[in-house]
């Protein structure tokens, strides 16, 4: 009996019962205009041998009469099947749901074979005309519909079905009175046919989902007793750890550098006294002021003529460098500025008392680490001008008064030592940027000159004022004071050492010339405490052979620097950098080529100091570690009456300061 959705049998045009011999003109369907609802058809194979009707829903289209059958040999009966030659059908278009075979009889002698496995139900979605698969071509027996006919195979597996539509499927329900249609699924043995279970659809997902539940169970147990087997090893359940062997005793280390302070012993003043006083007498040192101090303590362990006012040569930068530290901002940095003129394509180049300016190319440094770059200026400028520069113009207003001090030696240009002294230098007046000698003459005008050439301007600079309030077009800063400092002690260069002086002079209000730069100097160290009796500066490098300071006045900086600094000391404090630019015995500075063999090389590397050197003036100001490792100060000055050779007390001094590297002395 037809259930709801399915042909009725004899209508014209359709399948008769499938237990019927199917008409002559029998013709599958080729189309099926429900898109939008496509059937889910849900089946199970029972145990009955009964075949339930192909649940197919057909749908006649009205395309016309009805294309000619075969020869009359093909048209139905034993053996008829459907033309094979696409050119020979009408046009049609292919089913958009794939088509239920109908499930046979059992067949006796196919009882054997085994059964295809149920293929899982698609959902065709719709394809273009040009891509719409060509219907199924089946042979239509007459053995199950009639008599001898072949029997339809069922789908195989590997088949291509159509992809399903993206849309709500509906059930079609067979009829109640009718067993549900079945697929062929992989039977049991024959003699428990009859028997095997109900399989559905539904049934086959259910198996799936229980072997991946099985499968995670599985792994969940492994895992426990992954865990439950680590810990025990581990000894996370109560169980017995493995024992673990003690560490083996750590090995002694004694360092050969240790922190000097006052746990180390001192020396006594006779056990000292006892080991410098046949050194201090040798006749090549002429007048000898000196003076060693304790700076933990503040004793003074020995002395000799510590109060003579002496020629210091270059130690006297200690009093340059002490009261730049004292009295300016560590961080502060000198400028050298460019503004624009008050003619059209003219540029003032400002000196701002920094004489370190590099005019080096990328790449290279002269002999201050950490200068500007004459070059960066020059860029600067030329970017911000707007326009052609053709005029350059320098302002060096920033210094008064004589540009050469009292007591210095126009020769000494030629030698290195020193240059007219002006606010705007490249290179601290150097001709060759990275030697100490020879100097130019005239350093503010080579400095313009240079500046100017770098902006294309041929013409010489010109010395002139810069106007008030014009754009500033470019501006390049030096290294910090500290650093600064740190430099001119380690070369013991002239020319920043009275920079540096002009700057003490121009925070404490007083002119940045040579007398204002001294008094300034005087100024500063009094007001910090210390002793300036007598002292006599005529500029702040020591290059002056009238300037006059004892050895008690070196000794006593050094120590205010040296000495803990566990009370907070604000001196101490800013003085602390002074030691950091202290040359190296053997190392760095002026002390790289000395202490390095004789009696003198056991002080290489343990003592730092301040140089001096003039005819008949040597000095010698600095701290060593005892072989004990206590830290000591020392100052040592010889003016000699008529030295034989530039430097010949210089090793005499360097055996002194290297007993006491030597000594225990107590």
């Amino acid at each position: 009996m037809p259930g709801p959705g399915r042909p009725t049998p004899g209508q014209p045009g359709e399948p008769a019962d499938p237990r019927q011999q199917a008409p002559a003109d029998f013709e599958w369907p080729t189309v099926d205009d429900d898109f939008d609802e496509p059937a889910v058809e849900e089946v199970r194979q029972s145990g009955s041998g009964y075949v339930d009707p192909p649940t197919v829903q057909v749908q006649r289209l009205n395309q016309g009469p009805r294309p000619p059958q075969g020869p009359p040999g093909q048209q139905g009966g034993p053996g008829a099947s459907r033309p094979r030659d696409a050119a020979q059908q009408a046009p049609v278009d292919p089913p958009t749901r794939p088509v239920q075979r109908p499930q046979q009889q059992p067949d006796p002698a196919r009882q054997q074979r085994p059964a295809v496995e149920s293929p899982t139900t698609q959902f065709a979605r719709p394809l273009p005309p040009q891509e719409r698969p060509q219907p199924p071509r089946e042979t239509v027996g007459q053995d199950t519909y009639g008599q001898g006919g072949q029997r339809p195979e069922p789908l195989r597996a590997e088949q291509q079905r159509p992809e399903p539509l993206r849309a709500e499927p509906r059930r079609i329900e067979p009829p109640s009175s009718e067993p549900p249609p079945s697929l062929p699924v992989e039977p049991e043995p024959a003699e428990h046919e009859n028997d095997a279970p109900e399989v559905t659809r539904k049934g086959g997902r259910g198996r799936r989902k229980m072997l991946i539940i099985a499968g995670a169970l599985i792994l969940v147990i492994a895992l426990g007793v992954g865990v439950v087997v680590g810990g025990d090893k581990l000894g996370l359940f109560g169980t017995k750890a493995a024992a673990i062997q003690p560490p083996p005793s750590p090995t002694a280390v004694v360092p050969a550098l240790r922190p000097v302070g006052a746990g180390s012993p001192a020396p006594t003043p006779q056990a000292l006294a006892a080991v410098l006083d046949p050194l201090a007498a040798a006749a090549q040192l002429g007048t000898l002021g000196g003076a060693v101090v304790d700076p933990a303590t503040g004793t003074t362990l020995w002395k000799k003529g510590d109060t003579a006012l002496l020629t210091p040569a270059s130690s006297a930068k200690l009093l340059t460098a002490a009261a730049a530290l004292l009295s300016l901002n560590h961080a502060d940095q000198l400028s050298t500025k460019v503004v624009a003129g008050t003619e059209p394509g003219t540029v003032v180049l400002i000196g701002g008392g920094d004489p370190t300016l590099d005019s080096t190319p990328a790449g290279k440094e002269n002999r201050y680490p950490g200068s500007a770059k004459l070059a960066d200026l020059v860029n600067q400028v030329k970017q911000s001008a707007g326009g052609t520069i053709s005029k350059v113009v320098y302002d060096i207003s920033r210094y008064p008064g004589p540009d050469f001090a009292n007591g210095w030696d126009a020769t000494d240009i030629a030698g290195g030592s020193i240059t007219h002294l002006e606010p705007l230098m490249i290179d601290g007046g150097r001709v060759d940027p990275t030697e100490d000698k020879p100097r130019v003459a005239n350093a503010a005008q080579t400095a313009a000159d240079a500046f100017a050439r770098g902006l294309g301007v041929s013409a010489p600079a010109v010395k002139g004022a810069a106007p008030q309030g014009t754009k500033v077009l470019g501006e390049v800063r030096s290294a910090p004071v500290e650093q600064l400092v740190a430099n001119l002690l380690q070369i013991s260069d002239n020319v920043l050492a009275e920079a540096m002086a002009r700057e003490v002079a121009r925070v404490n209000g007083a002119d940045q010339s040579f007398t204002g730069a001294a008094k300034a100097v005087r100024d500063v160290l009094t007001k910090n405490g210390f002793d300036l009796s007598g002292v006599v500066l005529n500029d702040g490098s020591g290059l002056s052979l009238g300037d006059k300071v004892p050895a008690k006045l070196f000794a006593d900086i050094v120590t205010a620097a040296a000495k803990p600094d566990t009370a907070g000391d604000e001196k101490t404090a800013k003085l602390r950098p002074l030691l950091a630019g202290l040359p190296v015995a053997g190392g760095s500075g002026t002390l790289s080529g000395r202490y390095v063999s004789g009696q003198t090389a056991v002080g290489r590397g343990w003592l730092r100091a301040k140089t001096g050197t003039l005819s008949n003036v040597n000095s010698l100001a600095g701290l060593v570690v005892d072989n004990e490792g206590r830290l000591l100060v020392f100052a040592f000055m010889s003016n000699v009456a008529q030295e034989p050779d530039l430097g010949a007390a210089r090793p005499y001094l360097d055996t002194l300061a290297a007993a006491l590297r030597n000594c225990g002395c107590h």
